[in-house]
């Protein structure tokens, strides 16, 4: 299997009166490499992703993209021997068994040759295939969680970070419960990569849709995450730091609440604020 991470030769350079100060020393970085994946043999797309959790990636991936969001429409996840003309493993392609009646990925979904870790839309062979018809309505999900278990959520996140202490340069998704219990956490190069693999295990686990239940994000939610949370069944999506415009609108339209820069005891709620309890706040417009 690939590792997480890598040991490199770095010169670490520290600026003092005297002039630098020359340390050699070797540093851990967090690997990227490409995964593609295949549905019954096809080539569906090719993701800079983190090595671990691959099967968890290939399933959540298949969730955002609608193909499908039960754990028994999917019959296997195997990788693929022989990936390179030499015979050899590299652990870096993936192929999915779909049930019998699991219509295959559409044509018109199906993105370019790949997408980077940052951007998981940038392949996207047109625009009208971005809003993913999902299958689970989030708006009539009861969740309320308090304001104060919402805060104390990133600092749970960060402790739980293996692979970011080591290096970091890894973003993370976490499920949580309304009670603050984490019953997930996967760490990824790519933000996307992240939420694609706790949607994954939770598919696998014969979760979906996850009603009742917090996505948090270490970084900015973007409208992909907000799809991604959508396609999923979440009515939560808490983000460390900004939303964009248009997860707001997405948002807003699929009656998710939004909560960005969830840090320390502040958080700004952008839609659907009646799913944060806040008992005795100070209710002001400024």
């Amino acid at each position: 299997m690939g590792r997480a991470t890598a040991r490199r030769r770095t010169v670490r350079l520290r600026l003092e009166g005297d002039g630098p100060v020359e340390v050699v020393r070797p540093d851990t970085l967090v690997v990227e490499e490409p995964l593609e994946i295949r549905v019954g043999g096809t080539p569906l797309a090719v993701t800079m992703r983190t090595p671990g959790d691959d099967m968890d990636l290939a399933a959540g991936f298949l969730v955002s993209e609608g193909v499908v969001s039960r754990a028994d429409e999917l019959v296997a996840i195997r990788y693929c021997a022989g990936a390179l003309a030499d015979g050899s493993q590299t652990y870096n392609v993936l192929d999915v068994a779909l049930a019998s009646g699991v219509a295959p990925p559409d044509p018109s979904l199906e993105r370019s040759f790949y997408t980077t870790s940052s951007c998981g839309l940038c392949g996207k062979a047109s625009l009208d295939a971005v809003r993913t018809q999902t299958r689970f309505d989030v708006a009539d999900d009861p969740l309320v969680v308090d304001a104060a278990v919402l805060a104390v959520l990133p600092d749970r996140l960060r402790e739980a970070q293996a692979t970011f202490d080591r290096t970091g340069g890894l973003h993370a998704a976490a499920l949580f419960t309304p009670s603050g219990e984490m019953l997930v956490l996967r760490e990824d190069v790519g933000r996307h990569n992240a939420v694609d693999k706790v949607v994954g295990w939770a598919l696998r686990e014969g979760m979906l849709p996850l009603r009742g239940l917090v996505l948090l994000v270490s970084g900015r939610a973007s409208f992909e995450l907000t799809q991604k949370a959508w396609m999923a069944g979440l009515s939560l999506l808490a983000a460390v730091s900004a939303p964009s415009s248009l997860a707001a609108d997405l948002a807003d339209e699929a009656g998710m609440t939004l909560v960005g820069f969830l840090r320390g005891p502040s958080m700004n709620v952008y839609t659907h604020d009646r799913r944060v309890a806040r008992a005795g706040a100070d209710t002001t417009d400024r």
